[in-house]
């Protein structure tokens, strides 16, 4: 008997305390209310008393604080709150780069603006009315040079507009120190077809090619992919989670909510398997999009290297006014094995060698460069600048995909230690956390991951930053593949030095001696500037003298 009033005792503080849980329950749901109606979701949908949580698809059943209803409208809610800090980091990169990439395109495209200012203002004080008369053909220079800058081997064959332009310069440049012949169009196409056997600018049309190439190749290569970055992202951005990875995600910050914890945040390793799921896809662009950095970075080292862009450009004027005085300088010789080549030309009859050459006021020389006098900045700034902190940026962003459940899973959105939601209660998360990437996924504990259906949008993105890396290759030795095929399946026509190794370096010399023997081949020296020589009168000085008089003739046209 006393055994039977025992076991009723335990029943009934069994009861009571089963009660008494109960009702604690059906008090937590009204922290519940509060917390569903903060994200904007009717409080009615939250009943005011536990209810059976047997109809719940997600959450544990039980005693609990949702309903059906609650879950779908709180799945749609997760589904924003997965994809809010992904957006955020994701925008946050593509505002940076997009923002590097403006400033490099109006840097680079300055530079050729002020290039051009320099040169016309240089050759106005220099050469006068003579350049006045020509100056269309550096303006021409200039814009084929933008354009080329701008849309690459599509829109300018570089290697064929700088042979025209030295071709036009020779034929405009011969009529002038041979005032006293007349030419006939067909003579000076024979004079233009031996430019480059003739070599009357000396060494500088070919060191400028090389020059021009490298660094023109460089820089629009590696604009081009600054702006690949921000549209890469984008479009990555767009891929949509899958229901099972809501599923998970609902699971694992609302769930909560129907056992009335609805400040429980979930375990770190349980967040990173469920984020892991949710952006296998993201992850395996991770190896290209390294890749891609890398060939960038390697890329930038060569801008501030052999191919910068801003020791080309800045001293173009002197390396152009160079070359047109060695034409002055080797004139005589040149004039003479072009008459050997193409034929004694025929006098011109009508010109009058009495005009004095003091008429001209033309000087024939240029002043000596001085780095000090000569803006070395365009866009507010310099290459260095640029390239110092871009490379910055650049590291910062790789691993950027794989990292991404890291960077999400962490601060107030996870609970340390085994204080923390686990998926079925507040316990320690006993999964091991899985690795990133489509493949991993088939372990994945918490989110069904079908691994044979990878996502179209980022195999193609995947498919886009290796093409993109290829050029960056091809750039950092010089070379323009970023052509199209042309129909024949030829290929399309490739530009560049083809230099790969640190020889490449060698050729960093901006400016270009004249040697004593203008017969004798040039060597690579670096000279600032040279003083002409006195005495008796030399080839060079008698060449000016006939410019003079080609335009003391021309003068009374232009009056």
């Amino acid at each position: 008997m006393k055994t039977l009033l025992v076991l009723c005792l335990v029943c009934t503080l069994v009861m009571l305390s089963v009660s008494g849980t109960a009702e604690q329950k059906l008090k937590n749901c009204n922290e519940v209310r509060a917390a569903y109606s903060s994200k904007g979701f009717n409080v009615n949908d939250v009943p005011n008393k536990g209810v059976n949580g047997a109809p719940l698809k997600v959450c544990p059943q039980g005693f609990s604080c949702c309903t059906v209803e609650m879950e779908e409208k709180l799945s749609q809610q997760s589904h924003s709150d997965m994809k809010a800090p992904v957006s955020r980091l994701s925008t946050n990169l593509q505002s940076t780069f997009k923002q590097k990439h403006d400033h490099f395109d109006k840097f680079f495209r300055e530079l050729l603006k002020n290039a051009e200012v320099s040169l016309h203002n240089m050759f106005v004080r220099t050469y006068g009315m003579m350049y006045v008369q020509n100056a269309e053909l550096f303006k021409n220079f200039f814009e084929a040079l933008t354009r080329y800058y701008a849309s690459g081997s599509a829109a300018v064959n570089l290697d064929s507009m700088l042979s025209d332009f030295w071709a036009d310069l020779l034929e405009r440049m011969f009529r002038l120190v041979n005032v006293q012949y007349e030419f006939s169009d067909a003579y000076m196409e024979c004079v233009s077809r031996h430019t480059e056997q003739l070599q009357p600018f000396g060494d500088v049309p070919r060191k400028l090619r090389i020059q021009l190439t490298r660094a023109f190749v460089a820089a629009r290569t590696f604009v081009r992919g600054l702006a690949l970055m921000p549209e890469v992202v984008n479009k990555v951005s767009t891929v949509s989670a899958s229901p099972s990875c809501v599923r998970a995600v609902m699971k694992m910050m609302y769930c909560p909510y129907c056992s009335g914890q609805v400040a429980l945040k979930p375990c770190q390793n349980y967040c990173l398997n469920v984020m892991r799921g949710c952006l296998a896809n993201q992850a395996d662009l991770d190896t290209e999009w390294n890749n891609f950095l890398d060939a960038m970075l390697s890329l930038a080292e060569r801008l501030e290297g052999p191919f910068n862009f801003e020791s080309v450009m800045d001293p173009i004027d002197v390396k152009i006014s160079e070359a047109i005085m060695n034409m002055q300088e080797n004139s005589m010789q040149v004039s003479q094995k072009v008459f050997q080549g193409c034929g004694q030309p025929k006098p011109n009859m009508a010109f009058r060698s009495k005009r004095s050459v003091k008429e001209t006021g033309f000087t024939g020389r240029f002043r000596p460069y001085s780095p000090d006098a000569r803006p070395t900045t365009a866009a507010g700034t310099s290459l260095d600048r640029l390239t110092n902190d871009v490379k910055k940026k650049l590291k910062h962003a790789k691993k950027f995909w794989s990292t991404l459940p890291e960077t999400v899973c962490a601060g107030e959105r996870i609970a340390p230690g085994d204080e923390c939601w686990n998926g079925t209660a507040k316990s320690r998360y006993e999964s091991v956390v899985i690795g990133n990437g489509l493949a991993n996924q088939v372990s994945n504990p918490d989110v069904d991951v079908d691994i044979t259906k990878p996502d179209i949008v980022i195999r193609s993105q995947i498919a886009v930053l290796k093409e993109m890396t290829s050029w960056l290759k091809a750039a950092h030795s010089g070379n323009d593949i970023s052509v199209e095929i042309d129909d024949d399946g030829s290929g399309g026509e490739e530009s560049g030095s083809g230099c790969d190794s640190p020889s490449c370096d060698t050729d960093r010399d901006i400016y270009f001696s004249t040697p004593p023997n203008p017969g004798k081949p040039r060597v690579n020296q670096v000279v600032v500037g040279r003083t002409p020589s006195a005495g008796v009168p030399s080839q060079g000085s008698m060449a000016l003298a006939l410019c003079g008089l080609a335009l003391a003739l021309l003068a009374p046209h232009l009056r």
